[in-house]
């Protein structure tokens, strides 16, 4: 266990923290080589190491001295496949404070990685097999891995290894490595999953379960527990705060058992019966019961008595080291569940129900899936969440705004604590690539028990979690039939193709091996296949030029493969790789239906228009460099300018150019960006004219900017319009981050395009579902890397893509339905007048207002009664697009109908019967004389004759000329 006090010195230290049976071996170590004293921790150290999936790359560096450490000088390196010469140098950046802990991740890692980093780097990250060293100015601090070996994959094994899997450092065996060529060691390590951050920032450096308590105090001498005496209320334990009164104290309770997940959480839940509750809404009747391995025979029901030591364990309050436990009754009624409503009381939270049974009121919205597949967890709310800047400006508004969202939301558990497990409950019967829980569904009448960890409170679900498909998936985007151009804007996540010729994996970004590859291509090329836009400008594709074996070639070949015909080519914009950075913008386009007008044209710092002081506005240090193309409409002949970008992501720091995050809610590189975005507007108003004049111009990608925040605002200043916006569309968005929804990828058209723009859309193939289902094999078992995985759209990136719809040509207009009408008694005749501008083959249907119909541009009709009848007239062109017109008839000469009369005449002639209908009709005559005999014959006519048989009744039924009838019947 890690205790606050830090030592001074190296005797203090080995006095300290190593247990004597470790001090052997710990000064053996020293007597290998000469070192400095910083070998014991009197300097940073190395305490986490994560080798995630993609770029999911991160170092943790630990203060354990009582001084703040001043960065300055201290650097970390990479060595790259046994070399001795590093491939990455990164100068650290700021002040490690005592006791605390420094996080360096790459720049495109997860949410979750970025969220607790200090720095960040668009450098080259490690891989298993590269060794790391810290050094302060040439002294070398720590190190992992050995300097000048290749270990092939990887040092270690199993979850005790460098490839794919966290590393977290003993807090007992803390002793820095300065010797970067010897053999490795991880003795003093613990393994973990891939992808388990769960500690990062925090150097706990353990193997406890993230819901075990602290270590076990020694054993309560253990009590005679008689059921029904005076026994600690649970309320009294749990207090009005977040902390208990009674921390500390061993205490007896009685109470009953709500939930046993001693199989999962390791413990049950306890609470009050109804009658045994106090009138304190601020204090919880629930707590939950550490059994830790020595499980205890209970169920939901019994009535339970127990002695146990109140804990806290992580802010959750908890009884632990059960000494004596015995049951008092069983198959008892359960507490009725406390009703929650989200938001809960600001200040408040859900902690007065913390242990407790509870039942939400209202339909909760689910707010993120990202740990769904890794923890099955999802995060609720009563509405979805959106980043703050999204929807309020910068600044106070939009940080309250996030700030609120901390009484919004509840996490739905699965109850297992185990990461990846074989089986993910939600939604029922379980989770597949068929089956996903999106966010934007709905959870209702959530039940469960609350429980708290991992900085959150959790619905562990005691009855069925009944899911509700509120944002199902879409086979394909939302078209509309009037466009002449599409656009689409997609970001591919990381799509690198090794050396092209089915080698070079893992890649330094995206795919680890050939079969992610291909997992990852599958996925992609059904997007972009189902999107089918004319262009498509891409982000986060491999910058490895444009040759046979590049990525951005190897695409564009395998979308002709799956169409049977080259129908997509890519624009070569260089015969080089476009800046430095490893990933770069790219365009696509249909040769059938645009046409590249001229060279592309890359905006970079180069070439950046220049401030007033000489600066660069676009610094492609930072940015990517935008690519610019001239398209050309085939139909319409129409121009247009394409520019795709790539701005600066909000995750890497800015600060040795000073621009950090300013704590408006923009994050790192605001400046950078919203200069970036002032200088392509400049650039493209200055490289695109035609005869003085703007050329029509889109500007698309990922710009790292939320739809409130200064870059989009530079660009609405320099003259661009914002197509969901400019359409009227509200709550955009293309990424989650942190469970909240926003509009990274845009779309902005200059004043000369937007009389063009028909319609903008996106298609949430992506934010919206668990991580899981994407491309990666990592940490999933034979059964779920099929169970996970369908090659189509879903989860082929992390945004999802946006389509821009143009319109050049006039489009067609709907027909114009009219018609003329002549009434003569009940007998209607129509003409149709109506007209359409370009198709002269409308369809016509009518509509009599009875129920009847009839067909063609003329038509006639009988009515058979006197009434108002609503004639209508819907009109078709060949394209769909119809209209309708109504008219009111008023039929009032119609002589009402007398119904005939039926009457019967039987004649028994002994062996034979003879019926004569003598039915008559007033007003018309009669056109049906139906017999039927009671032995099921059936005749029509007039007369009938019958041999004397078994039937001896007929009825008879005659019909009108106007179908009116009457009946009569008779016994023989």
């Amino acid at each position: 266990m890690f205790l606050n006090a830090k030592p001074n010195n190296v005797k203090q230290y080995i006095k300290q923290y190593i247990k004597p049976s470790q001090v052997a071996l710990s000064l053996g170590l020293l007597s290998c080589t000469a070192i400095s004293s910083a070998s014991f921790a009197d300097d940073l150290i190395i305490s986490e190491y994560i080798e995630g999936s993609s770029n999911n790359k991160a170092i943790e560096l630990y203060n354990p001295t009582e001084s703040d450490i001043d960065l300055t000088g201290y650097q970390l390196q990479f060595y790259f496949n046994g070399n001795t010469t590093s491939g990455t140098s990164i100068d650290l950046v700021g002040q490690v404070q005592a006791g605390a802990t420094f996080v360096l991740a790459d720049n495109d890692a997860s949410s979750e990685i970025l969220d607790k980093a200090q720095q960040t780097s668009t450098s080259s990250f490690f891989n298993g097999d590269d060794a790391i060293v810290l050094l302060n100015q040439s002294e070398i601090i720590d190190s992992l891995g050995q300097v000048g070996v290749d270990p092939g994959s990887q040092w270690g094994e199993g979850e005790l290894s460098t490839k794919d899997n966290t590393l977290r450092r003993d807090h007992d065996g803390v002793v820095a490595d300065v010797v970067v060529d010897d053999e490795v060691t991880l003795a003093n390590w613990f393994g973990f999953a891939q992808n388990d951050f769960s500690d990062l920032g925090s150097f706990n450096g353990s193997v406890t379960d993230p819901t075990d308590p602290t270590d076990p105090t020694d054993p309560t001498d253990p009590v005679e527990l008689i059921c029904g005496e005076t026994a600690t209320a649970i309320h009294a334990i749990q207090g009005a705060t977040d902390i208990s009164p009674l921390l500390g104290e061993t205490v007896v309770v009685e109470a009953i058992v709500t939930a046993d997940m001693q199989a999962g959480l390791k413990g049950f839940y306890l609470q009050m019966a109804d009658a045994e509750s106090d009138a304190d809404p601020m204090t919880s009747e629930g707590i939950f019961v550490y059994t830790e391995n020595a499980s205890i025979a209970v169920n939901a029901g019994d009535r339970v008595r127990l002695q146990a030591e109140v804990k806290e364990y992580n802010n959750l309050t908890e009884l632990a080291d059960v000494s004596a436990w015995t049951i008092c009754q069983t198959q008892q009624n359960l507490p009725t569940p406390a009703m929650v409503t989200l938001p809960t009381l600001e200040g408040v939270g859900l902690e007065p129900y913390e242990g407790m049974r509870v039942s939400f009121e209202q339909t909760l919205v689910v707010n993120s899936v990202s740990n769904l597949g890794k923890y099955g967890e999802a995060q609720l709310g009563s509405s979805r969440h959106f980043i703050g800047t999204q929807i309020m400006s910068p600044g106070a508004d939009a940080l309250a705004l996030e700030a609120s969202y901390q009484y919004d939301r509840v996490i739905l558990d699965d109850g297992i604590t185990a990461s990846n497990p074989d089986v993910v409950p939600y939604p029922a019967p379980q989770l597949s690539a068929t089956n996903t829980l999106r966010a934007g569904d709905s959870v209702s009448s959530l039940t469960g028990v609350l429980h708290y960890g991992f900085n959150e409170y959790r619905v562990m679900p005691t009855e069925m979690v009944n899911v509700v498909s509120t944002n199902p998936r879409t086979v394909s985007p939302v078209r509309s039939l009037a466009a002449d151009v599409t656009i689409a804007s997609y970001n591919v996540l990381n799509y690198f193709n090794g050396d092209g010729a089915g080698q070079g994996f893992p890649t330094s970004r995206g795919a680890d091996s050939v079969s992610e590859f291909e997992r990852q291509q599958a996925k992609i090329v059904s997007a972009l296949l189902n999107i089918d836009a004319d262009i498509v400008g891409l982000m986060e594709i491999e910058n490895d030029g444009f040759g046979a074996n590049s990525a951005i070639s190897t695409l564009v070949a395998e979308l002709n493969a799956a169409v049977g015909e080259a129908k997509y080519q890519f624009i070569s914009a260089t015969n080089s790789i476009i800046g430095t950075d490893q990933i770069a913008v790219g365009l696509l386009y249909q040769a059938d239906k645009v046409s590249p007008v001229g060279e592309a044209k890359i905006l970079s710092s180069a070439n950046s228009p220049l401030d007033e002081s000489g600066a660069v506005f676009f610094d492609s240090s930072k940015n990517r460099p935008m690519l610019a193309q001239v398209f050309v409409d085939d139909a319409s002949g129409e121009a247009f300018v394409v520019a795709v970008n790539h701005l600066k992501s909000k995750g890497g720091s800015c600060s040795s150019i000073g621009d950090p995050d300013m704590n408006d809610a923009q994050g790192n590189c605001n400046v950078t960006r919203t200069r970036a975005a002032q200088g392509l507007a400049i650039w493209l108003a200055q490289e695109f004219t035609d005869n003085g004049e703007e050329l029509k111009a889109l500007v698309i990608g990922d710009l790292n900017a939320y739809a409130k925040e200064d870059p989009i605002t530079a660009l609405k200043q320099a003259g661009y319009i914002e197509l969901f916006e400019h359409t009227g569309q509200s709550n955009a968005y293309s990424y989650l981050y942190n469970g909240k929804a926003g509009q990274l990828d845009h779309a902005l058209a200059n004043s000369a395009l937007i009389e063009h723009v028909l319609n903008v859309s996106e298609w949430h193939i992506n934010a919206d579902e668990p991580v899981v289902i994407d491309y990666n094999e990592e940490n999933k078992s034979q059964a779920q890397l099929s169970d996970y995985y369908q090659a189509d759209a879903y989860r082929s990136s992390d945004h999802d893509p946006m389509i821009v719809e143009l319109q050049f040509l006039p489009s067609n207009q709907a027909p114009i339905a009219d018609f003329t009408w002549a009434l003569q008694g009940g007998v209607v005749n129509v003409v149709s007048t109506s007209t359409d501008d370009n198709d002269e083959q409308l369809t016509h249907e009518w509509s009599w207002g009875d129920g009847a119909t009839s067909s063609g541009n003329v038509a006639g009709y009988e009515y058979s009664s006197n009434g108002t009848y609503t004639i209508t007239l819907t009109v078709t062109d060949s394209q769909g697009l119809l209209s309708s017109k109504s008219q009111v008839v008023e039929v009032v000469d119609l002589i009402e109908n007398i119904p005939p009369v039926a009457n019967i005449r039987h004649i028994d002639l002994w062996f034979v019967d003879l019926f004569i209908s003598f039915s008559t009709d007033e007003d018309g005559y009669i056109t049906s004389q139906q017999w039927l005999f009671n032995d099921g014959h059936m005749v029509n006519r007039r007369l009938v004759l019958r041999r004397a048989g078994t039937a001896n009744s007929v009825q008879l039924t005659v019909t009108d000329n106007q179908g009116a009838t009457d009946s009569q019947s008779t016994a023989f």
